[in-house]
This record gives structure tokens, sequence and C-alpha cells, in this order.
């Protein structure tokens, strides 16, 4: 039998959507999405299946420059031209692994003809199915003080904390200086821990881990407040989405 006779399709015969990753801001997270979504589509699928997806990775380097001279408009137009050469090559939807460079996916959006899995919007949707509605933000500064993550969080509801202005400089600082370089530090998961009992004592009902390298830091097993890691929310509810789960 040829190959091209089988395509992969979900439990319910539908052909499975193909994913389009904006990845490599860092690299290091995005080899958890990937991950992620091929273990989710496993556990639902069973046997040989994985997951359709193309990945275009970004050089961080450019993007970093870039986030530090305040040109979102370059960072707008290199994500731009990501999204369509993933539209051209095929696919179905678009994720950006990263919840900072969301502050431009509207201009991202109007550019393409398939829809954006905003991560912002499915960790909404994963704290309102555990009720919560009172969280604590950790990110970049960008995603703890500007609004473009806080904004879509409260519109469905929920109530955003974020650290002061010293412990936002310190896990800012954490991210760009170890995280996306690989850097996994135990002094640094003390100070993340200790910044999340501040804020659960502040009255915040779970902790948004909003950058996708916070994770390789930091995991639920490490602390009892409820952690709502966005990179596993954002991989898994693609991966259902391309299933039609």
């Amino acid at each position: 039998m040829e190959r091209n006779a089988c395509p992969q399709r979900n439990g319910k015969g539908e052909k499975m959507k193909t994913i389009g990753l904006i990845g490599g801001t860092s690299w290091e997270s995005t080899v958890t999405y990937y991950q992620i979504i091929n273990e989710t589509i496993k556990a639902q699928l069973g046997g040989f299946h994985s997951a359709k997806c193309l990945l275009y990775s970004l050089d961080f380097h450019e993007i970093e420059e870039c986030l530090t001279a305040g040109d979102w408009k370059t960072v707008a137009g290199i994500l731009t031209d990501a999204a369509l050469r993933l539209e051209k090559g095929g696919a179905d939807f678009i994720m950006i692994c990263t919840n900072t460079l969301h502050k431009v996916v509207d201009l991202i959006q109007e550019s393409i003809s398939i829809p954006i899995l905003h991560i912002a919007e499915v960790t909404a949707a994963e704290l309102k199915e555990q009720k919560i509605d009172k969280v604590a933000l950790l990110g970049t500064k960008y995603t703890m003080e500007q609004d473009f993550i806080k904004d879509r969080l409260m519109k469905n509801g929920i109530s955003v904390m974020i650290p002061g202005e010293q412990d936002r400089e310190r896990i800012n600082a954490i991210i760009f200086q170890e995280l996306c370089l690989g850097i996994v530090s135990g002094q640094s998961r003390e100070e993340y821990l200790r910044i999340i009992d501040g804020m659960m004592e502040q009255g915040a009902r779970g902790v948004i881990l909003g950058c996708t390298e916070i994770g390789l830091l930091i995991n639920q097993s490490d602390t009892q407040a409820p952690l709502f890691d966005t990179t596993v929310i954002h991989g898994k509810r693609a991966a259902l989405h391309a299933i039609g789960k």
C-alpha cells in the first residue's frame, strides 16, 4: 500500500490539523513544546500517532536585540514573515511559542488567513475550568508590566496580580541571563519560590508561569501553590485542537 494513501486521522476519522509553530524564542522552551504536543497526541490517539507540525525557528539573538531597543515593529515583521511561511507550508493554525511576543499577535493575524492559538486565551480557559479567578503572573518584564497578556485574562473574568518592582527585575534577569541560555540554578529556583510564596500570601489563588522558560526552573512538585505553566497549557491545547477536541 502506498504511504500517501494513509493520512493521519483522529479517533473520529477526521484528518489531523497541521500545527505551525513559531519557535526559537528560546529554543530550549521550543523543545518542551514539541515534546508536550507529541506526548498529548500519543496519549489521545495511541499507537504510533504523533503530531503533524511545521516549525519555523527564529534566531533569538535578533529578537532580543529588538526587545532591548523597544523595536516592536521589527519584531512584528519577523514573526509575520515566519507565520506566512508556515501558512504557505500547509499549517492549519499558528502557535507563537512564547508569551512576550504575543504583544504583536494582532499585527500578525492581520497578515495571515489561518488562526493563531493565543497563549493567554487557552490559559484563561484552563483557569476557568479550575475555578481560579485571581492569579499572580510571572514572566518577562514586558509580560508582567504591559497589558497584552493581562487584558486577555481580565476579559475572561480573572484578576491579575504582579510582583513588586524589585522582584519583577529579578524574575526578568533570571529569564534572560540564565534560562534563555540554558542555565538552571538552584539559587534562582529559591528566588522564584520566595516570590510565589509572597504572592500567595497576598491573596493569589494560583500562579501563572507566564514565560515559556520558567517551567525549565520550577514545576508543581516544588510548591503547594497551584501553578499554571503556559507552555504546558498551550502545547496540550494545541494538540487537542489539532485532533478536534
